[in-house]
């Protein structure tokens, strides 16, 4: 009594078996999978602005700071006023990028709101 399995996978047998499958997928389901692909895109756009934003006034502040700290450990005398400036002007930057970061966000999810709900309301219809 043989009680063994064998499986073999092909990579050209399976892509013949995914064109094959596609030509009678119908245009619901393949309507359904550009929809739902389309809200997650959306969805991950409202973040992406203020992340960029954010990650640049992060970094140009995190280098001003740096700069201040050179000014006034580095060359005391004729700079110590402008490093200080320097590093508070950074130090606010910094500060200020996650709720920069918040706000773009929110501004950006209540602009692509209306987009969302429609196509979330097209997507559940579909999936009743």
């Amino acid at each position: 009594m043989d009680n063994s399995f064998e499986y073999s996978y092909s990579a050209k047998s399976h892509r013949e078996v995914e064109e094959i499958r596609r030509k009678y997928v119908t245009d619901e389901n393949d309507s359904y999978e550009s929809k739902l692909r389309q809200l997650k895109d959306l969805d991950r756009s409202a973040s992406r602005k203020g992340m960029i934003v954010s990650i640049s006034v992060g970094t140009v502040s995190t280098m001003l700071l740096g700069l201040g700290m050179s000014c006034i450990m580095v060359w005391n005398d004729p700079f110590f006023i402008l490093g200080i400036v320097l590093g508070v002007l950074g130090l606010i930057g910094v500060c200020a990028s996650y709720p920069l970061f918040q706000h773009i966000t929110k501004k950006e999810r209540k602009r692509i709101a209306p987009m969302i709900l429609k196509l979330s309301e097209e997507l559940e219809k579909m999936s009743s």
